[in-house]
């Protein structure tokens, strides 16, 4: 037996380990526990949810690209309604905290989501601000500090859970918009949401996915993600949630010694099930072998 913990609390969500699986990769968990026990997690971030069941975008969805996948799902759900009804249930016979993600093309449809899910039975709401406003020509939410602080700060008086802020990796300056989130009362945040990209069939001439555009995770961003999760950490005094790229124990580590406080993989799934057990497994060799007795030490350790 050893003696490290791993236990971290993130605003009040408390995790028996630091690894999340992510919103978008891992469905609500019913696929995943045909491989490994759930209980295994420190938390699962389902996938994205719309106040209405929606069918997202046309195929084709996925388009793989070197050390990295396009994806253009277009937030394919059941709906919030049936999430609370028939999915949480399900993730209730499982030891882990559930962090739903609510998403939205208007501010009053946030303030709906976060709303009915504050009376749900989760410990979590992740706040998705890269979907497109479309009361502001599509633009999406989070690109700008002042839709950041608009939308979060209205939502924030709805929130009864601990509200985690998603921020998107597609701006100018991610500290600002992390600032803006903060303000406004978001209590952490999470880093990063994919990167716009789009993939093209030479041999067609035409675009491979068939929104033409997907959003870019894997491996190919995780410097940019580590990059992004380090400044904010200088900006902001609320926890992060890094994620980007993440796929072993070694990654986790590095985005906690960047000043995470715990981490979500999702695109690594995809290549080996098995991604999330050795990666909490790979964080705990780390610590046995450096003589870290609890997660909490790593966190901003970067010697910079």
């Amino acid at each position: 037996m050893n003696n490290i913990n791993l236990e971290i609390n993130i605003a009040g969500i408390k995790l028996k380990n630091p690894v999340i699986a992510a919103s978008g990769c891992f469905g609500f968990g019913r696929e995943y526990s045909r491989y490994f026990d759930l209980n295994r997690l420190g938390g699962i971030a389902v996938k994205g949810l719309t106040k209405l069941a929606r069918k997202g975008n046309p195929p084709p969805r996925i388009a793989e690209t070197p050390s990295g996948i396009l994806n253009s799902v277009g937030l394919q759900n059941p709906g919030v309604k049936t999430f609370i009804e028939k999915e949480i249930p399900f993730l209730r016979s499982y030891g882990i905290a559930i962090i739903a993600n609510a998403s939205g093309n208007t501010i009053e449809d946030y303030e709906y989501m976060v709303e009915i899910l504050s009376s749900a039975d989760v410990d979590g709401i992740e706040l998705n601000l890269s979907c497109p406003n479309v009361k502001e020509g599509c633009m999406s939410f989070g690109s700008t500090s002042n839709g950041v602080f608009e939308v979060v700060s209205r939502v924030k008086k709805k929130a009864g859970k601990p509200l985690i802020v998603k921020l998107t990796p597609n701006v100018t300056d991610i500290t600002e918009i992390a600032r803006a989130a903060e303000t406004a009362g978001a209590d952490s945040v999470s880093l990063i949401n994919t990167l716009l990209g789009m993939a093209i069939d030479a041999k067609t001439k035409r675009p491979i996915l068939g929104n033409v555009t997907g959003g870019l995770s894997g491996p190919a961003v995780k410097p940019i993600a580590l990059r992004m999760v380090y400044q904010v950490s200088k900006a902001v005094k609320i926890p992060i949630i890094g994620m980007g790229g993440i796929s072993n124990g070694t990654d986790a580590v590095e985005f906690l010694l960047a000043g995470a406080s715990a981490v979500m993989l999702g695109t690594a799934g995809f290549v080996n099930p098995m991604a999330w057990v050795e990666t909490i497994e790979g964080l705990e060799k780390y610590m046995i072998e450096n003589n870290v007795k609890s997660v909490t030490e790593l966190i901003g350790g970067l010697i910079a």
